[in-house]
Order: C-alpha cells, then sequence, then structure tokens
C-alpha cells in the first residue's frame, strides 16, 4: 500500500502562524521531485506544539494540494489513546490514505498497554496505519513480538516505521512478520533497511533534497546496489548534518538557509547554536546546494 520515499515534512511558520504559502510551495516541490508521499504533523512537522485546529488545518491542506498525486500519511499520535483516535478519525475525514500513529511518550505504557492502546486505534478508526516506534524520543520500545500480534490481530495496521536505529530490531520485525510494510525512520540507514526487505523511508533529509532521497531507493530498487552505494555514502555527511541537534532544528535552518521557509520555530524547539549553523552552511556548500 506505501512504499517508496515519504517526506516527513517540516511544517513552516511565518509571525508565530503556519505558512501556508511556504508549505504550499514545499509539497509541490516534494511532488515536483518525485516523492511518493507526504507525511504531515509527525515529529519534524513540530506537532507537539501544533494546536488541534492547526493541526487538522495542516493535514487537511496537505490533502488538497496533494491532489492525488501523491499519499498523505498524517501524523495522528498521541500519548492519549482518546487523542490518537480523535486525530485518526480527523485524518480519515480529510481524506488521508493512511495514519502514522506514533508510541505513546511520556507515560511509559507496558506491552500489553501499547498493544491495547494501537488496537483501540486501529479497532475505532477504519484507516491503514503505520505504527511509528521511536524509543529515543518516547522512551519505550514497541517490542518486535508486541508488532507481530497487532499486524496479526489487526487488519488496517499494515506497516511499521522503525526509527529505533537498531538494523538487527528491523531484521526481527520482517522475520515474525514477512508481510509488513517495513519504513526506515532514519536517513542513515535507509540503504540497510531496503537490504533486509524494506520498502522505503519516511525521511527527515528529502525536506530539501527530495531527488537525491529518491535517486538513492530508486537505484537500488532497480537492483543497482554498487550505484545506490555510492549515492548512499555521497548522501551520508548530508543526513548526519540534519541531526547535529534535535530534529527538526537543523532541518529547518537547512530550509531557510535554501529559501524554501523560514527557520521559524516554536519552543522549547529554539534556534539553532551559531557555531553548528556555520558548520551546516560548509556541508550545504560542500553540496553545492549553497553559494
Amino acid at each position: 500500500m506505501f512504499s517508496g520515499v515519504y517526506t516527513a515534512l517540516i511544517t513552516p511558520f511565518k509571525d508565530g502562524k503556519i505558512d501556508f504559502d511556504a508549505l504550499e510551495r514545499l509539497i509541490e516541490n516534494q511532488y515536483e521531485n518525485g516523492v511518493d508521499g507526504v507525511v504531515p504533523c509527525g515529529t519534524t512537522g513540530e506537532s507537539p506544539t501544533l494546536t488541534y485546529e492547526e493541526h487538522e488545518a495542516v493535514i487537511e491542506f496537505c490533502v488538497k494540494n496533494a491532489r492525488g498525486r501523491m499519499k498523505v500519511l498524517a501524523g495522528t499520535g498521541s500519548n492519549s489513546t482518546d487523542e490518537a483516535i480523535y486525530f485518526t478519525r480527523s485524518a480519515k475525514n480529510a481524506g488521508c490514505d493512511g495514519a502514522l500513529v506514533v508510541s505513546p511518550y511520556y507515560n511509559k505504557p507496558t506491552q500489553k498497554g501499547l498493544y491495547l492502546h494501537f488496537k483501540t486505534i486501529a479497532d475505532t478508526v477504519n484507516i491503514p496505519i503505520v505504527l511509528y516506534n521511536i524509543a529515543g524520543r518516547t522512551s519505550v520500545n514497541i517490542e518486535p513480538a508486541t508488532i507481530a500480534k497487532l499486524f496479526e490481530d489487526c487488519k488496517n495496521i499494515i506497516g511499521v516505521k522503525e526509527a529505533s536505529g537498531l538494523v538487527d530490531q528491523m531484521s526481527i520485525i520482517k522475520s515474525l512478520v514477512p508481510d509488513i510494510e517495513l519504513f526506515s525512520g532514519d536517513d542513515a540507514l535507509t540503504l540497510p533497511s531496503l537490504s533486509i526487505g524494506g520498502v522505503g523511508v519516511i525521511s527527515v533529509l528529502s525536506n530539501i533534497v527530495p531527488a537525491k532521497v529518491v535517486s538513492l531507493v530508486r537505484t537500488f530498487e532497480k537492483g543497482d546496489i554498487k550505484e545506490a552505494m555510492r549515492i548512499h555514502y555521497r548522501l551520508f555527511p548530508l543526513i548526519k548534518s540534519m541531526f547535529m541537534e534535535t530534529n527538526p532544528i537543523p532541518v529547518k535552518t537547512a530550509a531557510s538557509l535554501l529559501g524554501i521557509c523560514r527557520a521559524d520555530l516554536r519552543l522549547p524547539i529554539c534556534e539553532m547554536e551559531e557555531a553548528n549553523r556555520l558548520k551546516l552552511e560548509k556541508i550545504l556548500k560542500d553540496f553545492d546546494l549553497l553559494k
């Protein structure tokens, strides 16, 4: 159902409000560069600081501007099951192709709690669901056995965005659930995840260089592994620069340097340290992205 390159969209801000003009340009640039889908209101989109009204408006705007040319996989997760159901239902009503549901953060549920959380959402809202596993930001790992049980028991849970950073965990998931749509949640692991049966990447990097990320995935899919490796290693320094500070600080700073949108962020996420900003500028220049 989902495969290829999906961009975890930044949410452009201007004077404290969502900059829909910049968001429209960003979405169009994704389409023009061959991206398969966009993911609004995820971690990269600063979803924790969006109001309910903003969250819904961004998703509706993305569906409208994607116009069926790309899929829209909306971020709808929360540490409250009821709130996650609300956002997931809203995404379905907006016409999204699916929902990306992050594991609950801060309250640290058990594996049973995680299972009941995701199953309740899946049972309540009939929309394709991709689980989002990122223990580094939520402090709880969705264990492969839990993912396998959810996949077996919930027909609309069809995939997982794995951002554990562990290729062995990805391998265990695929061994337990061969048919699951496994997305890399780390740009640095796109190629390794493809090599073990992954279907693509939900990418931060493709906000600024969508064509290059698409090229990596398409080249691998064509069977040209050597060229895919060359692209991977060429992109690697740029990928690492996107995470020299907390995401989405670097990617949004890069986007501003490239004229995509302003670097405005919402507290407690703040502007990039000047020393890191200078390092980022140099890397962008090394990639001929910035003069």
